[in-house]
């Protein structure tokens, strides 16, 4: 049983619960008539016969998440748009926000905020390099696809670009975040922490694997501030007339 059909199904047994003086909250009736004009459209319209064509449908959802992931990147990509951005800000590694009370006890301590926004330069410059690869996930969205995205929670596509994605956006992200992190002087930054370290007794080590580490970080910090920001994008198209800004995302969405 699908979301949407557990949703109506607990609002109405509610509603007859209170002879009827029960009000539906607004949000509960959005998300009801999209799912009912939804399926309205799928089975009326494969054959001309009524409604939308399933086709027209799939374009409009495409459309949505191609107007969705634009949005998403343009807003990432900016400078500062991961750091001085609280929702993504992406923080230093835990070993190496460890090592924080050791170098202020030496006076560096400003080292470490200084490579935490670097770090998150990185994955800015790094989030415009996404958008390609958007483009050829949303043209290979199929019928069956764009069904279980229309009929699924206000986060259904996020989730599949999470799904069918995150492997050749890491491979595509991995290289860009690595030069990035060396141009921004991320790299030179930790070797320097490293080196500052060594010179104090009992101080914890970094080891050989910290550059590798601070990639992956920065990695996966970059992915999790796209998907968090195509998840707001995708529910407010879904829910809000307002973001539907074009002709064919009125037309399918109303």
């Amino acid at each position: 049983m699908t979301g949407p059909t557990i949703k109506r199904r607990t609002l109405l047994r509610l509603a007859a619960a209170s002879g009827g003086a029960l009000a539906l909250p607004m949000m509960a009736r959005a998300q009801d008539w999209w799912w009912q004009r939804t399926m309205d459209a799928f089975k009326g319209g494969e054959d001309g016969s009524g409604g939308l064509a399933a086709s027209r449908i799939r374009k409009g959802l495409k459309e949505a998440l191609r107007v969705a992931t634009d949005s998403v990147i343009a807003r990432v990509g900016e400078p500062g748009g991961y750091l001085r951005n609280a929702a993504i800000r992406i923080p230093l590694p835990g070993y190496l926000d460890d090592t924080r009370s050791v170098l202020r006890r030496v006076g560096a301590g400003g080292m470490l905020d200084d490579l935490e926004v670097r770090l998150n330069r990185a994955a800015e410059e790094a989030a415009s390099h996404a958008r390609d690869l958007f483009v050829e996930a949303i043209a290979e969205i199929d019928v069956e696809d764009a069904r279980q995205i229309l009929d699924g929670p206000d986060d259904a596509a996020t989730r599949y670009f999470q799904r069918t994605m995150t492997p050749d956006l890491r491979r595509t992200f991995r290289p860009v975040v690595e030069r990035e992190l060396g141009r921004a002087g991320a790299i030179e930054s930790l070797d320097r922490i490293s080196g500052r370290l060594e010179g104090v007794p009992f101080a914890p080590s970094l080891g050989e694997e910290a550059r590798d580490r601070l990639v992956e970080h920065g990695v996966d910090g970059a992915l999790d501030g796209i998907f968090h920001y195509l998840a707001s994008e995708e529910a407010a198209i879904r829910n809000d007339p307002a973001r539907r800004t074009t002709d064919l995302l009125r037309e399918v969405f109303g």
